[in-house]
Protein backbone atom coordinates (compact mmCIF):
# COMPACT_ATOMS: atom_id res chain seq x y z
CA UNK A 1 0.00 0.00 0.00
CA UNK A 2 1.39 3.38 -1.29
CA UNK A 3 2.44 6.07 1.53
CA UNK A 4 0.08 9.21 1.83
CA UNK A 5 1.52 12.27 0.49
CA UNK A 6 3.07 14.48 3.33
CA UNK A 7 2.74 18.54 2.86
CA UNK A 8 5.43 20.37 3.06
CA UNK A 9 5.39 24.13 3.99
CA UNK A 10 8.20 26.79 3.42
CA UNK A 11 7.47 29.70 5.93
CA UNK A 12 9.62 32.28 4.13
CA UNK A 13 10.67 34.95 7.15
CA UNK A 14 11.70 38.27 6.71
CA UNK A 15 10.96 41.06 9.32
CA UNK A 16 8.81 38.86 11.80
CA UNK A 17 11.62 37.03 13.80
CA UNK A 18 9.38 35.49 16.18
CA UNK A 19 7.37 32.50 17.59
CA UNK A 20 4.28 34.40 19.88
CA UNK A 21 2.05 36.39 17.51
CA UNK A 22 2.51 34.75 14.61
CA UNK A 23 0.14 34.13 11.98
CA UNK A 24 2.11 32.95 9.37
CA UNK A 25 3.94 30.28 11.61
CA UNK A 26 0.90 29.32 13.67
CA UNK A 27 -1.02 28.51 9.50
CA UNK A 28 2.33 26.71 8.64
CA UNK A 29 2.17 24.37 11.74
CA UNK A 30 -2.15 23.73 10.98
CA UNK A 31 -1.58 23.07 7.53
CA UNK A 32 1.50 20.77 6.73
CA UNK A 33 3.26 17.17 7.90
CA UNK A 34 6.79 19.31 7.79
CA UNK A 35 7.71 22.93 7.60
CA UNK A 36 10.94 24.59 6.63
CA UNK A 37 11.42 27.74 8.01
CA UNK A 38 13.49 29.62 6.13
CA UNK A 39 15.68 32.77 6.59
CA UNK A 40 18.26 34.40 3.71
CA UNK A 41 20.62 37.00 4.19
CA UNK A 42 19.76 38.83 0.96
CA UNK A 43 23.03 39.88 -0.50
CA UNK A 44 20.60 42.51 -2.03
CA UNK A 45 20.13 44.18 1.46
CA UNK A 46 24.27 44.48 1.92
CA UNK A 47 24.91 46.55 -1.22
CA UNK A 48 24.73 50.19 -1.13
CA UNK A 49 21.69 52.64 -0.81
CA UNK A 50 19.66 53.70 -3.28
CA UNK A 51 21.15 57.19 -4.44
CA UNK A 52 23.92 57.63 -2.07
CA UNK A 53 25.50 54.29 -1.99
CA UNK A 54 25.89 54.16 2.00
CA UNK A 55 25.73 51.04 3.60
CA UNK A 56 22.35 50.04 3.06
CA UNK A 57 22.76 47.75 6.09
CA UNK A 58 25.11 48.97 8.47
CA UNK A 59 27.54 46.96 11.27
CA UNK A 60 25.10 47.77 13.61
CA UNK A 61 21.89 46.55 11.71
CA UNK A 62 23.88 43.42 10.55
CA UNK A 63 25.44 42.44 14.32
CA UNK A 64 21.83 42.95 15.70
CA UNK A 65 20.27 41.03 12.84
CA UNK A 66 22.57 38.07 13.18
CA UNK A 67 21.79 37.97 17.04
CA UNK A 68 18.29 38.08 15.92
CA UNK A 69 18.02 35.00 13.65
CA UNK A 70 20.37 33.06 16.17
CA UNK A 71 17.83 33.41 18.49
CA UNK A 72 14.97 32.41 16.35
CA UNK A 73 17.34 29.32 15.30
CA UNK A 74 17.92 28.11 19.31
CA UNK A 75 13.84 28.84 19.74
CA UNK A 76 12.85 26.78 16.66
CA UNK A 77 15.03 24.12 17.78
CA UNK A 78 13.83 23.88 21.11
CA UNK A 79 10.31 23.52 19.14
CA UNK A 80 11.87 20.64 17.51
CA UNK A 81 11.97 22.28 13.90
CA UNK A 82 15.20 24.27 12.55
CA UNK A 83 15.76 27.22 10.74
CA UNK A 84 17.29 26.88 7.59
CA UNK A 85 20.05 30.06 6.59
CA UNK A 86 20.98 31.23 3.19
CA UNK A 87 22.85 33.28 1.36
CA UNK A 88 21.05 34.72 -1.46
CA UNK A 89 18.00 36.08 -2.85
CA UNK A 90 15.25 34.55 -1.58
CA UNK A 91 13.20 33.24 -4.20
CA UNK A 92 16.22 31.28 -5.72
CA UNK A 93 16.75 29.68 -2.37
CA UNK A 94 13.42 29.10 -2.17
CA UNK A 95 13.29 27.16 -5.77
CA UNK A 96 16.11 25.43 -4.23
CA UNK A 97 14.67 23.81 -1.37
CA UNK A 98 11.58 22.72 -3.64
CA UNK A 99 13.90 21.14 -5.61
CA UNK A 100 15.41 19.14 -3.09
CA UNK A 101 12.13 18.00 -1.02
CA UNK A 102 11.29 14.79 -1.93
CA UNK A 103 7.96 13.01 -3.82
CA UNK A 104 6.59 11.72 -0.26
CA UNK A 105 6.72 15.46 1.06
CA UNK A 106 6.66 18.04 -1.81
CA UNK A 107 6.43 21.57 -0.82
CA UNK A 108 2.49 22.76 -1.30
CA UNK A 109 2.67 26.07 0.02
CA UNK A 110 5.08 29.20 0.38
CA UNK A 111 3.54 31.05 3.49
CA UNK A 112 5.33 34.79 4.52
CA UNK A 113 4.10 38.13 5.88
CA UNK A 114 3.33 40.73 3.24
CA UNK A 115 5.20 43.75 3.07
CA UNK A 116 4.37 47.15 1.27
CA UNK A 117 7.56 48.97 -0.13
CA UNK A 118 9.18 48.42 -3.68
CA UNK A 119 11.65 45.90 -3.29
CA UNK A 120 9.91 43.65 -0.77
CA UNK A 121 6.43 43.80 -3.33
CA UNK A 122 9.15 42.93 -6.02
CA UNK A 123 10.48 39.83 -4.24
CA UNK A 124 6.81 38.65 -3.35
CA UNK A 125 5.70 39.06 -7.04
CA UNK A 126 8.63 37.03 -8.44
CA UNK A 127 7.91 34.33 -5.87
CA UNK A 128 4.15 34.07 -6.98
CA UNK A 129 4.95 33.75 -10.30
CA UNK A 130 7.50 30.73 -9.61
CA UNK A 131 4.93 29.58 -7.10
CA UNK A 132 2.29 29.24 -9.87
CA UNK A 133 4.60 27.92 -12.52
CA UNK A 134 5.65 25.23 -9.91
CA UNK A 135 1.98 24.67 -8.75
CA UNK A 136 2.40 25.72 -4.90
CA UNK A 137 0.50 27.80 -3.12
CA UNK A 138 1.29 30.91 -1.79
CA UNK A 139 -0.11 32.34 1.10
CA UNK A 140 0.61 35.85 2.33
CA UNK A 141 -0.20 37.44 5.74
CA UNK A 142 -0.57 40.42 7.15
CA UNK A 143 1.39 40.79 10.82
CA UNK A 144 3.27 44.29 10.83
CA UNK A 145 0.75 46.24 12.78
CA UNK A 146 -0.94 47.20 15.75
CA UNK A 147 -4.08 47.14 13.73
CA UNK A 148 -5.13 44.96 10.90
CA UNK A 149 -5.32 46.27 7.36
CA UNK A 150 -8.47 44.17 6.77
CA UNK A 151 -9.41 46.08 9.96
CA UNK A 152 -8.99 49.62 9.51
CA UNK A 153 -11.97 51.49 7.87
CA UNK A 154 -10.00 52.93 5.25
CA UNK A 155 -9.34 51.41 1.51
CA UNK A 156 -5.77 52.26 0.13
CA UNK A 157 -6.54 55.70 -1.50
CA UNK A 158 -8.69 56.77 1.58
CA UNK A 159 -5.82 57.05 4.34
CA UNK A 160 -6.08 60.45 5.99
CA UNK A 161 -2.90 62.64 5.29
CA UNK A 162 -2.82 63.71 8.65
CA UNK A 163 -2.06 61.57 11.70
CA UNK A 164 -4.50 62.75 13.88
CA UNK A 165 -7.69 62.17 10.97
CA UNK A 166 -6.22 58.43 11.24
CA UNK A 167 -5.99 57.91 14.89
CA UNK A 168 -8.64 59.19 15.82
CA UNK A 169 -11.70 56.92 13.68
CA UNK A 170 -8.88 53.78 13.80
CA UNK A 171 -9.10 53.91 17.73
CA UNK A 172 -13.30 54.78 17.63
CA UNK A 173 -14.46 51.92 15.51
CA UNK A 174 -10.83 49.24 14.98
CA UNK A 175 -10.45 46.65 17.68
CA UNK A 176 -6.68 45.23 17.85
CA UNK A 177 -7.04 41.61 17.57
CA UNK A 178 -6.11 39.02 19.75
CA UNK A 179 -2.62 37.84 20.08
CA UNK A 180 -1.76 34.51 18.45
CA UNK A 181 -0.08 32.22 21.22
CA UNK A 182 3.27 30.08 20.57
CA UNK A 183 2.74 26.31 19.52
CA UNK A 184 3.74 23.97 21.84
CA UNK A 185 5.72 22.12 19.45
CA UNK A 186 6.70 23.07 15.61
CA UNK A 187 6.17 20.32 12.70
CA UNK A 188 9.62 18.95 11.99
CA UNK A 189 11.27 19.07 8.91
CA UNK A 190 11.33 16.90 6.25
CA UNK A 191 14.06 14.79 4.79
CA UNK A 192 15.99 17.58 3.10
CA UNK A 193 18.93 16.53 0.82
CA UNK A 194 21.74 19.39 1.05
CA UNK A 195 22.68 21.62 4.42
CA UNK A 196 21.21 23.61 7.32
CA UNK A 197 23.26 26.75 6.22
CA UNK A 198 25.35 28.55 8.54
CA UNK A 199 24.59 31.87 9.80
CA UNK A 200 26.97 34.15 8.69
CA UNK A 201 29.62 36.54 10.07
CA UNK A 202 29.72 40.23 9.56
CA UNK A 203 32.64 40.08 6.91
CA UNK A 204 30.67 37.26 4.78
CA UNK A 205 27.83 39.90 4.66
CA UNK A 206 30.39 42.45 3.52
CA UNK A 207 30.32 44.73 6.73
CA UNK A 208 34.20 45.83 6.75
CA UNK A 209 34.38 47.30 9.85
CA UNK A 210 33.10 44.94 12.29
CA UNK A 211 34.54 46.60 15.42
CA UNK A 212 30.81 46.73 17.28
CA UNK A 213 31.45 46.53 20.84
CA UNK A 214 28.49 47.90 22.60
CA UNK A 215 29.10 51.42 23.90
CA UNK A 216 29.77 51.87 27.68
CA UNK A 217 27.99 55.46 26.85
CA UNK A 218 25.02 53.65 25.24
CA UNK A 219 21.21 54.19 25.40
CA UNK A 220 20.62 50.88 23.88
CA UNK A 221 22.91 48.03 25.10
CA UNK A 222 20.90 45.67 24.54
CA UNK A 223 21.14 42.34 21.64
CA UNK A 224 19.28 40.89 19.11
CA UNK A 225 16.12 38.65 19.20
CA UNK A 226 12.86 37.24 20.47
CA UNK A 227 13.72 36.64 23.90
CA UNK A 228 15.87 39.87 24.51
CA UNK A 229 12.72 41.86 23.16
CA UNK A 230 10.17 40.27 25.79
CA UNK A 231 12.78 40.40 28.53
CA UNK A 232 12.79 44.31 27.54
CA UNK A 233 8.91 43.96 27.74
CA UNK A 234 9.08 42.87 30.76
CA UNK A 235 11.51 44.61 32.53
CA UNK A 236 10.00 48.26 30.82
CA UNK A 237 6.36 47.49 32.35
CA UNK A 238 6.42 45.10 35.48
CA UNK A 239 10.27 45.29 36.72
CA UNK A 240 10.31 48.82 36.76
CA UNK A 241 6.90 50.47 36.20
CA UNK A 242 8.82 52.61 33.52
CA UNK A 243 5.80 52.89 31.21
CA UNK A 244 4.43 54.78 34.18
CA UNK A 245 6.07 57.89 33.67
CA UNK A 246 6.55 57.43 29.48
CA UNK A 247 5.59 60.31 29.00
CA UNK A 248 7.27 62.39 31.06
CA UNK A 249 11.05 60.73 30.07
CA UNK A 250 10.48 60.23 26.64
CA UNK A 251 12.47 63.11 25.48
CA UNK A 252 15.13 62.23 27.45
CA UNK A 253 19.04 61.54 25.95
CA UNK A 254 20.57 59.72 28.33
CA UNK A 255 20.29 56.00 29.68
CA UNK A 256 18.32 53.37 28.44
CA UNK A 257 15.46 53.97 31.48
CA UNK A 258 14.47 56.92 29.45
CA UNK A 259 12.01 55.27 26.36
CA UNK A 260 10.91 51.97 25.82
CA UNK A 261 13.63 51.12 23.33
CA UNK A 262 11.10 48.44 21.65
CA UNK A 263 12.16 50.07 18.12
CA UNK A 264 15.21 47.64 17.12
CA UNK A 265 12.78 44.46 17.96
CA UNK A 266 9.24 45.83 16.67
CA UNK A 267 11.41 46.58 13.49
CA UNK A 268 13.31 43.11 12.72
CA UNK A 269 9.55 41.42 13.79
CA UNK A 270 11.30 40.08 17.41
CA UNK A 271 8.60 41.90 19.10
CA UNK A 272 4.78 42.22 18.10
CA UNK A 273 3.13 45.70 18.13
CA UNK A 274 0.33 43.64 19.49
CA UNK A 275 2.19 41.64 22.39
CA UNK A 276 3.24 45.50 23.42
CA UNK A 277 -0.43 46.29 23.82
CA UNK A 278 -1.85 43.28 24.98
CA UNK A 279 0.84 44.22 27.95
CA UNK A 280 -0.15 47.39 28.74
CA UNK A 281 -3.42 46.85 28.74
CA UNK A 282 -2.88 44.10 31.00
CA UNK A 283 -0.83 46.62 32.95
CA UNK A 284 -3.42 49.25 33.31
CA UNK A 285 -5.86 46.81 34.66
CA UNK A 286 -4.02 45.58 37.58
CA UNK A 287 -1.58 48.26 38.18
CA UNK A 288 -1.88 51.70 36.34
CA UNK A 289 -3.41 54.00 33.37
CA UNK A 290 -2.78 56.80 32.47
CA UNK A 291 -1.13 59.24 30.02
CA UNK A 292 2.12 57.62 29.41
CA UNK A 293 0.65 54.27 29.24
CA UNK A 294 -1.55 55.46 26.88
CA UNK A 295 1.01 57.41 24.72
CA UNK A 296 3.10 54.39 23.97
CA UNK A 297 -0.12 53.15 21.98
CA UNK A 298 -0.07 56.42 20.51
CA UNK A 299 3.10 55.95 19.12
CA UNK A 300 2.16 52.01 17.79
CA UNK A 301 -0.27 53.98 15.90
CA UNK A 302 2.23 56.25 14.47
CA UNK A 303 4.12 53.25 13.12
CA UNK A 304 1.39 52.07 12.06
CA UNK A 305 0.10 55.46 10.29
CA UNK A 306 3.61 55.59 8.25
CA UNK A 307 3.18 51.76 7.30
CA UNK A 308 -0.10 52.27 5.57
CA UNK A 309 0.96 55.99 4.32
CA UNK A 310 3.32 54.05 2.37
CA UNK A 311 0.68 51.58 1.26
CA UNK A 312 -1.19 54.53 -0.04
CA UNK A 313 1.84 56.35 -2.09
CA UNK A 314 4.09 53.84 -2.65
CA UNK A 315 7.18 54.81 -4.40
CA UNK A 316 6.23 58.49 -3.79
CA UNK A 317 7.66 58.61 -0.56
CA UNK A 318 11.20 58.23 -2.08
CA UNK A 319 11.12 60.49 -4.69
CA UNK A 320 12.74 63.99 -3.77
CA UNK A 321 9.18 66.10 -4.14
CA UNK A 322 7.44 63.25 -0.95
CA UNK A 323 4.10 61.93 -1.00
CA UNK A 324 3.00 65.60 -1.57
CA UNK A 325 5.01 66.43 -4.90
CA UNK A 326 6.27 69.64 -3.46
CA UNK A 327 9.54 70.82 -5.68
CA UNK A 328 12.28 71.92 -3.46
CA UNK A 329 15.71 72.83 -4.60
CA UNK A 330 17.81 70.37 -2.77
CA UNK A 331 21.76 70.70 -2.38
CA UNK A 332 23.79 68.07 -2.78
CA UNK A 333 27.16 69.76 -1.11
CA UNK A 334 28.92 66.40 0.27
CA UNK A 335 31.71 68.39 2.46
CA UNK A 336 28.46 69.55 4.53
CA UNK A 337 26.61 66.54 4.98
CA UNK A 338 30.03 64.75 5.92
CA UNK A 339 30.59 67.16 8.57
CA UNK A 340 26.55 66.62 9.92
CA UNK A 341 27.15 62.86 9.16
CA UNK A 342 30.30 62.85 11.56
CA UNK A 343 29.33 65.25 13.92
CA UNK A 344 31.47 68.26 13.43
CA UNK A 345 28.95 70.45 12.36
CA UNK A 346 30.44 73.09 15.27
CA UNK A 347 26.54 72.91 16.44
CA UNK A 348 27.29 70.91 20.40
CA UNK A 349 23.52 69.71 20.34
CA UNK A 350 23.54 68.15 16.35
CA UNK A 351 26.98 66.34 16.83
CA UNK A 352 26.69 65.37 20.34
CA UNK A 353 23.26 63.38 18.30
CA UNK A 354 25.80 62.14 15.19
CA UNK A 355 28.69 61.04 17.12
CA UNK A 356 25.84 59.16 19.16
CA UNK A 357 24.60 57.68 16.32
CA UNK A 358 28.01 57.01 14.35
CA UNK A 359 29.12 54.85 17.80
CA UNK A 360 26.11 53.03 18.97
CA UNK A 361 23.75 53.09 16.09
CA UNK A 362 20.80 54.45 18.08
CA UNK A 363 19.50 58.06 18.74
CA UNK A 364 16.40 59.69 20.32
CA UNK A 365 13.52 60.98 18.92
CA UNK A 366 14.30 64.09 20.49
CA UNK A 367 18.12 63.88 18.46
CA UNK A 368 16.29 62.49 15.25
CA UNK A 369 13.96 65.17 15.16
CA UNK A 370 16.32 67.81 15.45
CA UNK A 371 19.32 66.62 13.53
CA UNK A 372 16.71 65.88 10.87
CA UNK A 373 15.60 69.60 10.42
CA UNK A 374 18.97 70.92 10.98
CA UNK A 375 20.12 68.99 7.75
CA UNK A 376 17.21 70.22 5.59
CA UNK A 377 15.83 73.58 7.01
CA UNK A 378 19.10 75.17 8.21
CA UNK A 379 21.83 73.03 6.02
CA UNK A 380 19.18 72.80 2.80
CA UNK A 381 21.01 69.68 1.62
CA UNK A 382 18.82 66.67 0.04
CA UNK A 383 16.44 64.99 2.62
CA UNK A 384 17.73 61.80 0.98
CA UNK A 385 21.03 61.93 2.23
CA UNK A 386 19.82 62.17 5.77
CA UNK A 387 17.24 59.19 5.01
CA UNK A 388 19.81 56.25 3.41
CA UNK A 389 22.14 57.53 6.00
CA UNK A 390 19.54 56.99 8.77
CA UNK A 391 19.43 53.46 6.69
CA UNK A 392 22.19 52.47 7.12
CA UNK A 393 23.32 53.61 10.45
CA UNK A 394 20.19 52.93 12.32
CA UNK A 395 19.49 49.63 14.65
CA UNK A 396 16.08 50.14 14.20
CA UNK A 397 15.91 51.72 10.56
CA UNK A 398 12.33 50.48 9.35
CA UNK A 399 12.21 51.68 5.64
CA UNK A 400 7.93 53.16 6.23
CA UNK A 401 8.75 54.73 9.62
CA UNK A 402 12.18 56.44 8.30
CA UNK A 403 11.02 57.76 5.14
CA UNK A 404 7.61 58.61 6.45
CA UNK A 405 9.33 60.56 9.17
CA UNK A 406 12.49 62.04 6.64
CA UNK A 407 9.07 63.13 4.38
CA UNK A 408 7.90 64.84 7.68
CA UNK A 409 11.04 66.79 8.77
CA UNK A 410 11.40 68.31 4.70
CA UNK A 411 8.46 69.80 4.46
CA UNK A 412 6.85 67.16 2.05
CA UNK A 413 5.10 64.87 3.74
CA UNK A 414 2.14 64.17 6.61
CA UNK A 415 2.98 67.42 8.46
CA UNK A 416 0.17 69.77 8.36
CA UNK A 417 2.38 73.00 9.92
CA UNK A 418 3.81 74.60 7.23
CA UNK A 419 7.89 75.08 7.43
CA UNK A 420 8.16 73.31 10.62
CA UNK A 421 12.19 73.92 11.82
CA UNK A 422 13.74 73.34 15.27
CA UNK A 423 16.11 75.89 17.04
CA UNK A 424 19.17 73.72 17.66
CA UNK A 425 20.55 76.19 20.70
CA UNK A 426 16.68 76.13 22.32
CA UNK A 427 16.37 72.10 21.94
CA UNK A 428 19.88 71.78 23.18
CA UNK A 429 18.58 74.10 26.38
CA UNK A 430 15.49 72.67 26.64
CA UNK A 431 16.41 68.98 26.95
CA UNK A 432 20.04 69.31 27.92
CA UNK A 433 20.34 72.30 30.26
CA UNK A 434 23.09 71.63 31.80
CA UNK A 435 25.27 70.15 28.82
CA UNK A 436 25.19 66.69 30.34
CA UNK A 437 24.26 64.56 26.80
CA UNK A 438 26.58 67.37 24.71
CA UNK A 439 29.31 66.38 27.48
CA UNK A 440 28.94 62.88 27.31
CA UNK A 441 29.36 62.62 23.26
CA UNK A 442 31.58 65.80 22.32
CA UNK A 443 34.18 65.66 25.36
CA UNK A 444 36.58 68.58 23.91
CA UNK A 445 33.72 70.60 25.28
CA UNK A 446 33.57 69.18 28.72
CA UNK A 447 35.37 72.07 30.27
CA UNK A 448 32.69 74.31 29.51
CA UNK A 449 29.95 75.37 31.98
CA UNK A 450 26.38 75.17 32.03
CA UNK A 451 24.40 75.65 28.93
CA UNK A 452 26.85 77.72 27.57
CA UNK A 453 27.99 74.39 25.95
CA UNK A 454 25.17 75.15 23.21
CA UNK A 455 26.58 78.39 22.09
CA UNK A 456 30.60 78.02 22.53
CA UNK A 457 31.33 80.56 19.95
CA UNK A 458 29.43 82.99 22.31
CA UNK A 459 31.88 82.14 24.96
CA UNK A 460 33.78 85.45 25.60
CA UNK A 461 37.62 84.35 24.54
CA UNK A 462 38.91 84.29 28.34
CA UNK A 463 36.44 82.37 29.61
CA UNK A 464 37.10 79.75 26.60
CA UNK A 465 41.12 80.31 27.43
CA UNK A 466 40.63 79.45 31.29
CA UNK A 467 38.81 75.89 30.11
CA UNK A 468 41.72 75.05 27.75
CA UNK A 469 39.28 75.54 24.64
CA UNK A 470 40.22 77.33 21.44
CA UNK A 471 37.57 77.70 18.83
CA UNK A 472 38.25 76.47 14.95
CA UNK A 473 40.94 73.94 16.87
CA UNK A 474 39.46 72.71 20.22
CA UNK A 475 36.10 72.02 18.19
CA UNK A 476 35.10 74.06 14.58
CA UNK A 477 33.15 76.65 14.24
CA UNK A 478 29.46 76.56 13.30
CA UNK A 479 28.72 76.27 9.86
CA UNK A 480 25.79 78.29 9.57
CA UNK A 481 24.40 80.04 12.57
CA UNK A 482 20.48 80.78 12.01
CA UNK A 483 19.41 84.17 12.91
CA UNK A 484 16.90 82.82 15.54
CA UNK A 485 19.62 81.32 18.12
CA UNK A 486 21.00 85.01 18.49
CA UNK A 487 17.89 85.19 21.02
CA UNK A 488 18.95 82.65 23.33
CA UNK A 489 22.48 83.82 23.94
CA UNK A 490 21.73 85.78 26.95
CA UNK A 491 20.63 82.48 28.33
CA UNK A 492 24.35 81.05 28.24
CA UNK A 493 25.01 79.87 31.43
CA UNK A 494 21.92 79.70 32.98
CA UNK A 495 20.80 76.36 34.03
CA UNK A 496 17.76 75.85 32.44
CA UNK A 497 14.66 73.06 32.99
CA UNK A 498 14.87 69.32 31.39
CA UNK A 499 11.33 69.25 30.74
CA UNK A 500 11.24 71.62 27.79
CA UNK A 501 8.56 73.52 26.45
CA UNK A 502 4.83 72.40 26.50
CA UNK A 503 4.12 73.84 23.44
CA UNK A 504 7.42 72.16 21.60
CA UNK A 505 6.36 68.52 23.01
CA UNK A 506 2.84 68.79 22.63
CA UNK A 507 2.45 66.51 19.08
CA UNK A 508 5.51 65.96 18.56
CA UNK A 509 5.61 62.35 17.32
CA UNK A 510 7.03 59.08 16.43
CA UNK A 511 9.09 59.04 19.77
CA UNK A 512 10.88 55.30 19.24
CA UNK A 513 8.66 53.16 17.31
CA UNK A 514 11.02 54.71 14.24
CA UNK A 515 12.82 52.74 11.34
CA UNK A 516 12.83 49.39 9.60
CA UNK A 517 14.95 47.57 6.93
CA UNK A 518 14.49 48.02 3.29
CA UNK A 519 16.37 49.41 0.25
CA UNK A 520 16.41 50.15 -3.33
CA UNK A 521 14.47 53.49 -2.49
CA UNK A 522 13.66 56.17 -5.09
Amino acid sequence: MAKAMKRTVIYFLRNDLRTHDNECLHWANRNADHIIPLYCFDPNHFKGTYKFGFPKTGKYRSKFLIECVKDLKATFQKLGSNLIIRQEDPVSAIKELVDLCSKEAPVTSVVYQKEVTREEIDVESQLGTMCKKMGIEVKPFWGSTLFHIEDIPFSCHEIPDTYTTFRKKVENVTTVRHIIPVPDGLKPLPPVKGNLGEIPHLSDLGVKDENVEIDSRSAFPYSGGETTALERLNNYLWETDAVATYKKTRNGLIGQAYSTKFSPWLSSGSLSPRKIYNDIKLYESTKTANDSTYWVIFELIWRDYFKFVCWKYGDRVFYPSGIMGRQVQWKKDMDLFNKWSQGSTGVPFVDANMRELLETGWMSNRGRQNVASFLVKDLGLDWRLGAEWFESMLLDHDVCSNYGNWNYAAGIGNDPRENRKFNMIKQGMDYDGNGDFVRLWVPELSNINDSSIHMPWTVPITDLKQANFELGKTYPRPVVVAPEWGKHKHKAGQKQSQGGDPKTQRNQRGIDFYFKSGSNRK
